[in-house]
């Protein structure tokens, strides 16, 4: 017969169904308004590798939701519980590892480096690059993630906001099939090892997004030359940021198993929008 310590505690799993309305809202603001301001950005003249318009369209799925729901965006941008700290540093150096990572494969591979000297000051495309993930991450991993989370777990949450946020790159599945493959498997593995990373963070959770999403970024840019379509470099990228997804998720799970402990699940941050 059980024992009562073994009943779940309704304060700590969630429980609340996911706001389909306020989730639905943001995900066909955040794709309509990524193609409207991609089509705008020639006329911007803003160099493609500074600064992506296209970056801001979940920022303004927020913006929308928070305008007809002021309190309940607040909430969930705000988070919940105590708050952590402590895995900003692992997450940031899992960024350049990553990209060390892909880059050395791909040396080893074909003896090329790949090296590519940007075209503007890179403190520009630095700074210029951090406000784009910004824009991107207070949409994906400020505001659906959170969503996701009042229903599921911290790993399913994360694979469906990584799969959300990959397919919204609508423009790689022009490229080869195996470059759209492997670049969908980036997606959903960065979205991972964010999700365990960024559990139970309030504070910094944007800052800390969008700094491990700016120097994959960078990276990518310096290294990778993705925008080319080349296959090969994408697909050690992918491998790359699944192997990272394997270690943060076998971390995350082996050390409460360890501790002899039930890794805890934050509570609903948000009701049903009446």
């Amino acid at each position: 017969m059980p024992s009562k310590d073994a009943t779940p505690n309704k304060d700590t799993m969630p429980s609340k169904p996911v706001d389909i309305r306020a989730m639905a809202l943001f995900l066909a603001v955040a794709f309509l308004a990524a193609g409207a301001l991609g089509a705008l950005q020639p006329v911007t003249g803003i160099p493609g590798e500074v600064l992506q318009l296209t970056q801001f369209g979940p920022a303004l799925g927020v913006g929308l939701a928070a305008v007809l729901w002021p309190g309940r965006v607040r909430e969930v941008l705000a988070g919940s519980g105590a708050g952590r700290s402590g895995r900003g540093v692992p997450l940031l150096v899992t960024a350049p590892l990553i990209i060390a990572v892909s880059v050395g494969a791909y040396a080893a591979l074909t003896g090329d480096p790949r090296f590519t000297r940007p075209g503007a000051p890179f403190l520009l495309i630095a700074v210029a690059q951090l406000i784009g993930a910004c824009g991107e991450e207070i949409g994906w991993r400020c505001f659906l993630q959170p969503l996701l989370r009042t229903r599921f777990g911290p790993l399913a949450a994360s694979v469906a906001v990584g799969v959300a946020w990959g397919v919204w790159h609508v423009q790689v599945f022009a490229q080869h099939p195996l470059y759209a493959g492997a670049f969908m498997m980036g997606a959903v593995s960065m979205s991972v090892v964010m999700g365990w990373a960024l559990e139970g963070v309030r504070a910094a959770r944007l800052l800390l997004a969008a700094g491990f999403h700016a120097l994959i970024n960078l990276g990518m840019l310096l290294f990778m030359d993705e925008e080319s379509g080349a296959v090969l470099p994408m697909v050690l990228f992918g491998a790359s940021c699944l192997a990272a997804a394997g270690l943060w998720t076998w971390a995350r799970v082996r050390r409460p198993r360890r501790a002899g402990a039930v890794p805890a699940k934050i509570p609903p941050i948000m009701d049903d929008v009446r």
